[in-house]
């Protein structure tokens, strides 16, 4: 398939050929006193050319189109800057360029098709990259995100945690690796983690609000795109290391990536490993006080009551390494090259309903049999990824932007020593981005987009069944500059089937059926196909220089996932017996059953409006966002009340979350009597409304020093009543930044208020503050960037428990922590 991919690639590259000479282009950017900028990025958009300027800001861009063309230039500490020039048959010479200083960071972004930066899109977007992203790197996905505005953690301990996007998460937020799908379970359960990772990326695009247009209806939440070099575009020389120690959880960190090639093959390589133990919990005392075990504390006095104090939490601990390879053959017009990547993952499955790990005390003998039930997961991915881009000259298609990945995913949660599932996703994708020649200043291009995921579920606790997932779509998007405005439309029409490879499971209660009923039946369930729709519209209005008013209006239809519709049975990583949108409940007496119901179900539609204003020239900036989100027929999971047997034998362990509220237990004991198992959770569909606001503002003070503060608050209602279950609450924050010659620094303050809108079952979270800092000292002499670092998180050893979490009240976020390391660059 790569081979044919690269074939294609390399026939359309023969059919549209350059015929045009080619023009020159050169200037010099200053700035507002008229010095020169140096190490500018100058570039035509739609278009191979770009240079860099040298120490006196001048650059010379080569092998321009003629006609009207888009220049944009891009600078450190200097607002984006665009504009429209005109080529003609001569070289264009002498262009001078003035750029205005920001306290925001600009920064082109590859997750969108057109050219986009943080402050030129219609939608909020926000990245990570260069010391920032080296500093907020985390084990996880969701734990690197977690502080970027609008964007939260599902935080399933630190080994697997997704982001959460203004409330949304699962199967409504795309992660993607350089613009294609992971393709691992992740939007599975909670308990499962992303299979990329941060540690080898140059920047990760966070697009808050629906981008269903740019990757279809999987994205109706929002986008976190995490951009590496896997696939090289330059054959310049560079390396960058990075090594870490962090105490909390006894975590050691090393990563590496090479840059490198000759002539017209670029080359690329990297790796990284982690190892860490089970992480340290802050308040070890006050969790055993809630748990009845006041008598263990009673008991020890002076240094032994000190140790007592400090606890961890049991299967926390992972390992993982992995490393990537990719080449690639740069030509006159673009590249194409390919890469290979493998992921390998061991961790632990926190708050299982086994045992609380070493929160509880134990004898001798109940712990061994504990520390045997102890469950984890060892994860395995293969990644090939074949990337093209190609630019055309007096063509009617000026650049064609392939990609194509085939992953084989696997992952299985062990226990005792056991296999007790294995989840595997065998994934292709294929993409086409067609760019268009400017008509009448119109600049746009055409996708086509095939997906298809081969999803297996295969042990005891296999919850959802086999299926297969196929999308394929096309989109249009186009945009146009109208003096100060820029004016963004996009349409995209899916078509999704998911086909079930299993027959389906009913539930019933065998102490209560006839004598010929059994406790499982078996029905058949039926292909489901789908066809989303949705449409946008944006506006950028630069109503005078530094300023601009962003807004977009779009309607999104989203197609549910296999997970969403043929579950039906016990979830380990989330301690819930989990049903789907195509089973029924039924509630007796003194039982429940689950049979397969109406298989008739509908899509999720959405209206969406978002407004953002922003101010990002001089010493002040800010950027502030409101949304609006109606969606009819949207799917969720409900708590029943009531409890299934989850096919274990757990010995006589009571089954009460300390999430249930004494009203729940009581139900549960009344449809069940004194039965063990987990609770219901069944996936239903009804109208909710969510909103909310996003803000960030940045002020320097003076040369060396910047403080910020943000904060976001989201709002999930049901539209008859109540409250959607998970979201998280509302904060605020404040960062202090020092940047001097050789010493820069950080302290964050972060507030998180006390979730009381909660759904039915669910219960309040309380208010917290994380203190963080760290510094960074730059080395002269060993090489560029290269910096000692010291970082400390939750510095006031804070017990805090994330209200989006599932293991919230089994697994409070890490206790104190120090990370000392070293990275650089050569």
């Amino acid at each position: 398939m790569q081979t044919r991919k690269a074939l294609v690639a390399l026939a359309v590259a023969a059919t549209f050929s350059n015929s045009a000479l080619a023009q020159n282009v050169s200037g010099q950017i200053i700035d507002a006193a008229g010095k020169p900028v140096a190490n500018a990025e100058v570039h035509v958009e739609n278009s191979k050319a770009r240079a860099f300027t040298n120490d006196q800001g001048q650059f010379v861009l080569e092998g321009v189109n003629k006609g009207e063309v888009e220049l944009h230039v891009r600078a450190d500490n200097f607002n984006h800057y665009h504009r429209e020039i005109q080529v003609t048959d001569q070289n264009l010479t002498g262009l001078s360029i003035s750029l205005s200083p920001t306290v925001m960071e600009i920064i082109d972004i590859q997750a969108t098709p057109l050219h986009s930066s943080s402050i030129e899109s219609a939608l909020p977007i926000s990245v990570l990259a260069g010391d920032d992203l080296r500093m907020k790197q985390a084990s996880t996905l969701g734990e690197t995100l977690k502080n970027e505005v609008g964007v939260h953690s599902s935080y399933y301990g630190p080994v697997a945690s997704s982001p959460i996007i203004r409330g949304f998460d699962g199967p409504r937020v795309l992660i993607t690796q350089n613009g294609l799908d992971v393709g691992d379970a992740s939007r599975v359960g909670a308990d499962h983690v992303v299979a990329t990772e941060a540690a080898t990326a140059t920047q990760i695009e966070v697009l808050r609000g629906p981008a269903t247009l740019f990757y279809g209806s999987g994205a109706v939440g929002g986008v976190v795109n995490v951009v590496d070099e896997r696939v090289p575009t330059s054959t310049d020389t560079k390396v960058e290391y990075l090594l870490q120690h962090g105490t909390v959880a006894d975590e050691d960190e090393a990563s590496f990536s090479l840059n490198t090639g000759s002539d017209n093959i670029a080359f690329h390589l990297d790796g990284f490993w982690r190892d860490a133990n089970d992480y340290d919990i802050p308040g070890f005392a006050e969790n055993e006080a809630a748990h009845g075990e006041e008598e263990h504390e009673e008991e020890h006095e002076g240094e032994e009551h000190e140790e007592a104090i400090e606890g961890t939490l049991a299967s926390s601990a992972s390992e993982s390494s992995g490393f990537t390879i990719g080449a690639s053959y740069l030509l006159d017009n673009g590249f194409i090259g390919f890469s290979y990547g493998r992921l390998d993952r061991e961790y632990g499955i926190p708050g299982h309903g086994h045992g609380h790990g070493e929160e509880e005390e134990h004898e001798d003998e109940e712990h061994e049999e504990e520390e045997e039930e102890n469950v984890f997961a060892d994860l395995e991915q293969d990644r090939f990824q074949v990337l093209s881009d190609l630019y055309f000259k007096d063509q009617f298609i000026s650049r064609l932007a392939s990609k194509f990945a085939y992953t084989d995913y696997q992952h299985q949660e062990i226990e005792g020593g056991e296999i007790g599932t294995t989840f595997k996703n065998e994934s292709i994708e294929a993409r086409a981005d067609v760019y268009h020649q400017e008509i009448n200043g119109w600049n746009g291009a055409f996708t086509l987009h095939y997906k298809d995921s081969d999803f297996e579920a295969i042990g005891e606790e296999a919850f959802t069944p086999p299926s297969e997932s196929s999308t394929l779509a096309f989109a249009w998007l186009e945009e146009k500059h109208y003096g100060d405005w820029l004016v963004q439309l996009g349409a995209r029409i899916e078509h999704v089937e998911l086909t079930p490879n299993g027959e389906a499971i009913e539930h019933h209660d065998e102490e209560h059926e006839e004598e010929e009923a059994h406790e499982e039946e078996h029905g058949m369930l039926e292909e489901q196909s789908f066809t989303p729709v949705s449409a946008s519209v944006g506006l950028v209005w630069d109503y005078q220089p530094g300023y601009n008013l962003g807004f977009s209006v779009s309607y999104s239809e989203r197609a549910p996932s296999a997970q969403e519709l043929f579950s039906n049975g016990p979830h380990i990583g989330t301690n819930t017996f989990e049903v789907g949108a195509l089973y029924d409940v039924v509630e007796h007496d003194d039982h429940v059953d689950i049979e397969l119901g109406n298989q008739d179900v509908d899509i999720e539609k959405s209206f969406n409006i978002d407004l953002t204003w922003r101010k990002f020239e001089g010493d002040f900036g800010f950027i502030v966002s409101a949304f609006y989100n109606q969606i009819d027929d949207y799917y969720y999971q409900q708590d029943t009340g009531f409890f299934m047997e989850d096919g274990h034998e757990h010995g006589e362990e009571e089954h009460e979350e300390e999430g249930h509220e004494e009203e729940h237990h009581d139900e549960a004991n009344e449809h069940h009597g004194e039965e063990e198992g987990l609770p219901v959770f069944v996936y239903r569909q009804d109208d909710v409304d969510l909103y909310g606001v996003e803000a960030e503002f940045v002020y320097q003070v003076s040369a060396p020093l910047k403080v910020s503060v943000f904060t976001d608050y989201i709002r999930a209602e049901l539209s008859d009543g109540g409250n959607l279950p998970r979201i998280p609450p509302m904060r605020i924050g404040s960062q202090f930044n020092y940047q001097g010659d050789n010493l820069a620094a950080e302290l964050a303050v972060t507030h998180y208020f006390k979730q009381d809108d909660i759904a039915e079952f669910e219960t309040e979270t309380d208010s917290y503050t994380m203190v963080d800092a760290h510094i960074n000292y730059y080395l002269d002499g060993f090489g560029a960037d290269t910096a000692l670092f010291i970082k400390g998180s939750n510095l006031t050893d804070e017990e805090a428990r994330v209200h989006s979490s599932f293991l919230k009240d089994d697994a409070p976020l890490p206790g104190r922590n120090i990370t000392v390391g070293i990275r650089g660059s050569f």
